[in-house]
């Protein structure tokens, strides 16, 4: 496993977010990702008035000089350094999506590990009487939306996220039912 702190490409504008943790992994599945401490993200999820029904994901049009840039996924980015995935997975939702970790409530984790690598997807729906109006809050996103369920799939997705989909689909149910 190789590791680099050379960020992914230079921000057009906003603010910048860096911290312990940022940089690529040239992982042992071939692929190289961002995280020095692996990274996390939210799949954040709005559910129907039943409460087991999901409606729609907030997603972000990753910014173009982004990896993979122009992909749908979830907010998410490298853990910093002392830092757990929840609480990175929090704050980069935050950093990017204007997501209050306090407005949300975590009802499943995911985590793909590559053994030199983790990703961990939260997967979270809006707290009770809360309704979220997530927006982008850096260069690093063309737009953050509530995106309907039944529309995901015809959006071109990041890579990763688009396979486990289904997987964190069938999390968020198990975490609804509980």
């Amino acid at each position: 496993m190789t590791r680099s702190t050379t960020p992914p490409a230079p921000r057009a504008d906003g603010p910048t977010h860096r911290h312990p943790g940022d940089g690529w992994v040239a992982c042992s599945c071939g692929r190289r990702h961002w995280g020095l401490n692996g990274a996390a993200g939210v799949l954040l999820v709005r559910v129907a008035d039943d409460g087991r029904t999901p409606e729609s994901v907030v997603l972000q049009h990753r910014a173009l000089w982004s990896d993979q840039g122009g992909t749908w996924g979830i907010p998410g980015g490298a853990v910093a350094d002392d830092e757990s995935a929840l609480a990175g997975g929090l704050r980069e939702t935050q950093e990017e999506a204007g997501v209050d970790p306090e407005q949300i409530r975590v009802v499943a984790t995911v985590v793909l590990d590559h053994r030199d690598w983790t990703y961990t997807t939260l997967i979270a729906v809006e707290r009770d009487g809360v309704r979220i109006e997530p927006r982008a809050t850096d260069p690093e996103s063309l737009e953050v939306a509530w995106v309907p369920l039944s529309d995901v799939p015809s959006l071109p997705l990041l890579t990763a996220f688009g396979q486990h989909l289904p997987l964190y689909l069938a999390a968020l149910s198990r975490g609804l039912r509980r």
